[in-house]
């Protein structure tokens, strides 16, 4: 692997690369939103229990997250415009699957499918960003992903509701299940336009086959649990499938050592700034489906607001994350990783609020500008996060940072809605104390997250971070 600061290959159509990758960063997280609201119409619809419910939420996450590592490396060995057509192709034809599905079992599956399809496509995007644009342009393109990511979390709950109120040519869930697909097929179109990329080829490109199946494996046993564990009332098999992760994790670490050419590029856990950079990823991700997903389970539970109703409530969130989204790259040049702290920060006094006035009589405007608030902490936080790391990395690290960076996104996802349910639904004297509870612990991720992007912040940029195969 040889480190430059050029485009490693003319790009056939240079205007068209940035839409048509964040096309699948658009679409894999709006499909992780969308059924967050659409999961009671599925019961109902199906006649299915709410272990199915999470299942439709938990199987897309589950296979999502265990490829990505193992997605990435494989996008070094056999091209990252064939890995990204691959995976979009995969994820279009599930979508399908899925929304024709009959039964609960077909739609599972189309969803288990689904999440594979995004973990092949997510590496890649990263790696294009990074080898097919020129410097003068990467950092505003990681910009623009961050902020697709943040329109993408925050489209699909409105989106969702929106189709679910007007219930299109009787579809119900199905049209939300629906909805990534023009996009998908789109991008399938215009898929020639990007770069090749990777494909190398000798010894230095194999695949290491034992690391791989280690962190499938070890990742699936740790998703798994945490997604169906609360429901179910944490029985053994949960307990024994977190102890077996563990292992399986820490054998890959070792293995990762020892093995000619592993799946993570040695110097990519090398440096602080990387390793507190994943762990902030991680960290500020325990907290942000779980604060949107908490929302809606209280709108609609605790205060009977329909999903259509609980989109509008959620607006102005969507509002302000849109705004942070687009002034991200400008805050970022300005204050650099310091801005990353004031958003996470200000994440933590937002939940706070949140607790004491949502479904307040009188107090509307007050949730709705604290939202809003929430709204743009989180716009610019994820949209400029990534590209904080990158420039604090050595050049050689970022392709096993596309892996691990959004591995660390999902894990840290999972992780926080599994601790916020607990905490959520755990014992307290009404409604409003639950959610107190749980907004709590929104805000102690969230002021967490905050302190670890202090920590980043003082880490020393590596300059621009190019790969060239």
């Amino acid at each position: 692997m040889t480190v430059t600061s050029r485009v490693s290959r003319p790009v056939r159509a240079p205007r068209l690369v940035l839409p048509v990758v964040l096309s699948g960063t658009f679409v894999q997280l709006l499909s992780v939103t969308v059924m967050q609201v659409a999961v009671p119409d599925v019961q109902r619809d199906l006649g299915a229990g709410p272990g199915t419910g999470q299942l439709v939420l938990a199987g897309y996450t589950l296979t999502f997250a265990c490829s990505l590592i193992t997605s990435a490396r494989l996008g070094d060995r056999h091209g990252y415009r064939r890995l990204f057509v691959l995976g979009m192709a995969v994820f279009t034809v599930a979508a399908v699957i899925a929304a024709v599905a009959p039964t609960a079992g077909p739609l599972v599956g189309g969803r288990l499918l689904q999440g594979l399809g995004s973990g092949l496509m997510a590496p890649q995007i990263l790696s294009i960003i990074q080898t097919a644009l020129p410097d003068q342009r990467r950092a505003r393109a990681l910009g623009a992903y961050g902020a697709t990511m943040a329109l993408a979390s925050l489209a699909g709950p409105l989106l969702g509701g929106v189709l679910l109120q007007a219930d299109p040519l009787g579809l119900g869930w199905r049209a939300a299940m629906l909805l990534p697909v023009p996009v998908g097929v789109l991008a399938l179109l215009l898929a020639p336009a990007l770069p090749a990329g990777g494909g190398r080829r000798g010894r230095e490109s194999r695949v290491d086959a034992v690391g791989a199946g280690l962190s499938l494996a070890g990742f699936a046993l740790l998703v798994l649990p945490l997604t169906l564990g609360r429901d179910a009332d944490w029985p053994l098999w949960t307990w024994l499938s977190l102890a077996l992760a563990a292992v399986l994790l820490a054998g890959f670490a070792v293995a990762q050592r020892r093995v000619a050419h592993p799946l993570i590029h040695p110097t990519a856990l090398a440096e602080p700034a990387t390793r507190w950079g994943i762990g902030l990823v991680f960290v500020f991700n325990a907290g942000v489906p779980s604060f949107t997903l908490l929302l809606s389970l209280h709108a609609q539970g605790a205060l009977g607001y329909s999903p259509l109703w609980t989109a509008m409530v959620i607006t102005p969130y969507a509002a302000g994350a849109l705004v942070g989204s687009v002034l991200a790259e400008r805050l970022g040049r300005r204050f650099g990783a310091t801005a990353l702290t004031a958003s996470a920060a200000a994440f933590a006094a937002v939940c706070l609020l949140v607790a004491v006035t949502l479904g307040v009589p009188g107090l509307g405007w007050v949730l709705a500008l604290v939202l809003a608030v929430g709204g743009f902490g989180f716009g610019v936080f994820t949209a400029s996060v990534f590209a904080q790391i990158l420039a604090r990395v050595r050049p050689a690290a970022v392709s096993s940072l596309s892996g691990l960076l959004p591995t660390a996104q999902q894990l840290g996802g999972t992780l926080g809605v599994a601790i916020a349910g607990v905490v959520y639904f755990g014992p307290a004297p009404d409604a409003g104390s639950a959610l107190w509870h749980a907004m709590t612990y929104q805000a102690v991720v969230f002021a967490a997250a905050a302190g670890m992007a202090a920590v980043v912040a003082r880490a020393r940029p590596a300059g621009p971070p190019t790969v060239d195969r």
